[in-house]
Formats: structure tokens, C-alpha cells, sequence
């Protein structure tokens, strides 16, 4: 089994540096991947993508040593552990609203001694059965993150004990959707969220977990300071508007 580049990061103090793509073509993957990024973002939750194009995505980025972390949708254990057994270097939930299911999600993501996750070691992730079972059940709680959403105050009451928890590997602050939960939608120089921000990093710090955001190149270095271990700085639906109008502002101005 691949070892996951981002966590070898994080673990060695070091930052792990993401992108998200919402479109589906590996081929966008696999350009990201060679440009350098340690980490593709991708997303079931808002994108109509399939469980074949995560495994043709994951297939792209591993050319390059490239992770993958794979938004899932809301859901049973299938939704949680498809994106694993197609390789996925880790797997986000969204909108975790308490410990309870936070305790739920370590169930069915992690291994025995862990957690109860579901055993079948014949697809991508298991190598087809070319790994033996102890091995892979071994790795795959050491090399496959899970990671948990904070997007709304919901969860905050138990935000100690949620950071505390085993098998939970990231703690992953979401400020647009928490935004809209505090009633302030897209004021992200609302004090709170900034309060927030501040208050995830160091709560996931302390319970020796790693601690995700979204951000960008200009203030990568700020959220690093802070206590974030992995940001994600682009994404190829801003990206590429933002190049393709730049290109025809210039058409315009000859």
C-alpha cells in the first residue's frame, strides 16, 4: 500500500498543500498532481461525481505520489468507506454535528483495534488482495486519514471531546457554511469566525491532532502560524474562470 504523502508531511512539522478540484476529468488530477500539490481535493458531497471517477482520479494523482482526499456525501458506512477501498489517501465528512457521530464515523472508517470498519482488502486500496489482511488493516489506520468538518456552532459544545477522540486524524474548519450558522453568511471578517479559526487550531493541536482550512497563497503562511497543518489554496472552478477572463480583458484593452 502507498503511504500517504501528506500525512508523512504533517507528521515530520511540515505543511501539506492542497487543491480542489470539482470537475471530473483525471486528466485535471493528473496536472495538478505534476505541478506539485501534496494533496487533490475532491467532492461528493456538492459534485455529481461517481465512485469510478474517484478511482480514476486517485489512479491519476498516484503516478505523481500525489494524496487524495475525497469529500463524501452524508450518510451510512458505504458512503464512508467506497472512497477508502478506492484508494483515497483520506476521506472528509462534512457538517459533523456532535460527538456521537464522530464516534459512529471512527466505527465504521477505522480497523480493528480502533474501530469496526467493514473488511474487504479486494479492491484498489487492499491492492486486490495482494497485501495480506493484517498488513493492510495495519496501514490503512496508519496511512488513511479521516478527516471531520467543524462548519457549524453546533458541535462547538463538544469540540474538546470530538478532538480528543481516536481515529479521528484532522479536525478541518469550513468558514462559508459556518457563516451562514451564526447568521452572518459570507462575512468571513465576522470576528467569530476569526475567533473560530483560531480556536480549532489550537484545540486540535492540544489532543495531538492535525488541523485543516481552506485559504489561499496570500495568507497560507498566516494560517501556518496559526496552527494549520493542511490548506487548501486553489480550485480549478476558480482557477480557470479567473485565467479566462484575464485573457480577454487583455483582447479588450488592444
Amino acid at each position: 500500500m502507498r503511504n500517504s504523502k501528506v500525512l508523512a508531511k504533517m507528521r515530520n512539522g511540515q505543511p501539506a498543500i492542497s487543491v480542489k478540484l470539482n470537475l471530473r476529468d483525471p486528466r485535471g488530477a493528473e496536472i495538478a498532481a505534476r505541478c506539485g500539490f501534496d494533496c487533490i481535493w475532491i467532492d461528493l458531497e456538492h459534485s455529481p461525481n461517481s465512485i469510478d471517477q474517484v478511482e480514476d482520479i486517485v489512479r491519476a494523482a498516484k503516478i505523481y505520489d500525489c494524496d487524495v482526499l475525497t469529500r463524501t456525501e452524508k450518510g451510512g458506512y458505504n458512503d464512508y468507506i467506497k472512497p477508502l477501498e478506492a484508494d483515497s489517501t483520506g476521506i472528509m465528512i462534512p457538517h459533523l454535528m456532535s460527538l456521537e457521530e464522530a464516534k459512529q464515523i471512527v466505527y465504521y472508517t477505522k480497523f480493528h483495534p480502533i474501530g469496526r470498519r467493514p473488511l474487504d482488502g479486494g479492491n484498489a486500496d487492499g491492492a486486490y488482495c495482494l497485501v495480506d489482511g493484517r498488513e493492510y488493516m495495519e496501514t490503512a489506520n496508519r496511512e488513511r486519514f479521516v478527516v471531520v468538518q467543524i462548519e457549524d456552532p453546533e458541535p462547538l459544545k463538544e469540540l474538546d471531546e470530538i478532538c480528543a477522540l481516536e481515529g479521528i486524524d484532522m479536525i478541518f474548519f469550513g468558514p462559508a457554511d459556518f457563516s451562514q450558522g451564526i447568521g452572518a453568511p459570507l462575512d468571513f471578517a465576522n470576528p467569530e469566525i476569526n475567533r473560530i479559526r483560531r480556536l480549532i487550531a489550537q484545540k486540535a493541536k492540544q489532543h495531538g491532532k492535525f488541523a485543516g482550512t481552506v485559504g489561499s497563497a496570500d495568507n497560507f503562511y498566516d494560517l501556518v502560524s496559526m496552527g494549520y497543518d493542511f490548506v487548501n489554496i486553489e480550485s480549478d472552478v476558480c482557477a480557470l474562470p479567473k485565467i479566462y477572463k484575464e485573457e480577454l480583458a487583455k483582447l479588450k484593452k488592444e
